[in-house]
């Protein structure tokens, strides 16, 4: 999920006399829902299906809820077996023809590849304070690994940007799928501990949205001023055409009381994201480097 980058800094200081604010400056650097042509194809009268069952065991073995509600990884801790099963499990992916399966096949298979491409690409780099460390996107202004070409399905590479944006987004041009993808983040709506299947999809992202919402890290009201997660403002029109619409959104999955403070508030006073590793260990890189240290004394 590239949303955010350093270039913004530079373009404020080119727009001058112009006030912008921080916020409409990061929605800029969003990236849009272009289609790409390719994947717009599908097999209505398919009757196949997918099995990722792979990719639930591995989610059952290692996602971790935590007191905070907070989904998490433990890293450090993912077994080589459990390692050697994800890379069995993207390759099987892989050499999936997509295009041969209907959009209620469809959308579970990029929503899991998404995640799975998304945990091994971190774990490759592990240890890291945050997924935007993982600098491996092409480009002078690299930031994460959003835009690295990651996977060949159909003879074409993919990146997780494509998945995102140029699939998953323009093709359903369903909202909820942004509490489906995990970014790895703290900020970031909860990896599930199950897959993604036909018959569940609705039930999970359901359970996806209202975990989010009625999260302080989705929604909080601190001295009557709401704050929200910086998803609704990078992808504002997705969720409507203003931020009214994206209340009306919040309040359809707030809980009764998340509902009864929300009854008088008419703005949203700020957006905030949290980009820290999704990790159940979260010792920095700096710590790393000194316990190295300690231990050759």
């Amino acid at each position: 999920m590239k949303y955010f980058f350093q270039t913004s800094v530079a373009l404020l200081c080119v727009l001058g006399s112009q006030l912008v604010q921080a916020s409409n400056l990061e929605r800029l650097f969003a990236p849009n829902a272009e289609l790409w042509e390719v994947w717009a194809t599908q097999n209505a009268t398919s009757k196949q299906s997918i099995d990722h069952q792979t990719w639930s065991l591995f989610l059952l073995n290692n996602v971790i809820h935590v007191k905070d509600g907070i989904n998490r990884i433990n890293y450090a801790a993912v077994s080589k077996e459990d390692k050697l099963q994800l890379k069995e499990y993207l390759s099987a992916l892989s050499e999936i023809n997509i295009s041969n399966y209907p959009r209620t096949q469809q959308l579970p298979y990029w929503i899991n590849l998404y995640n799975a491409l998304t945990v091994d690409i971190v774990l490759q780099h592990y240890p890291v304070e945050s997924i935007r460390d993982i600098d491996v996107s092409p480009g002078f202004f690299s930031d994460g690994p959003w835009d690295k070409k990651l996977l060949k399905i159909e003879e074409h590479m993919v990146s997780l940007n494509d998945i995102e944006h140029r699939i998953i987004r323009p093709i359903w041009k369903d909202r909820r799928v942004h509490y489906a993808l995990n970014c790895a983040s703290i900020g970031c709506p909860n990896l599930q501990t199950e897959a993604y299947t036909a018959k569940n999809i609705d039930k999970l992202l359901k359970k996806a949205i209202q975990e989010y919402i009625n999260h302080p890290r989705g929604v909080s009201l601190i001295d009557s001023e709401l704050m929200v997660s910086s998803i609704y403002n990078w992808f504002q029109d997705d969720f409507g055409t203003n931020e009214q619409d994206v209340l009306n959104h919040i309040r359809q999955y707030a809980n009764p009381e998340l509902q009864k403070q929300l009854n008088n508030i008419e703005l949203i006073s700020n957006y905030e994201y949290d980009w820290s590793l999704n990790d159940t260990q979260p010792k920095t890189i700096h710590q790393e480097m000194n316990d190295e240290f300690d231990s050759t004394d």
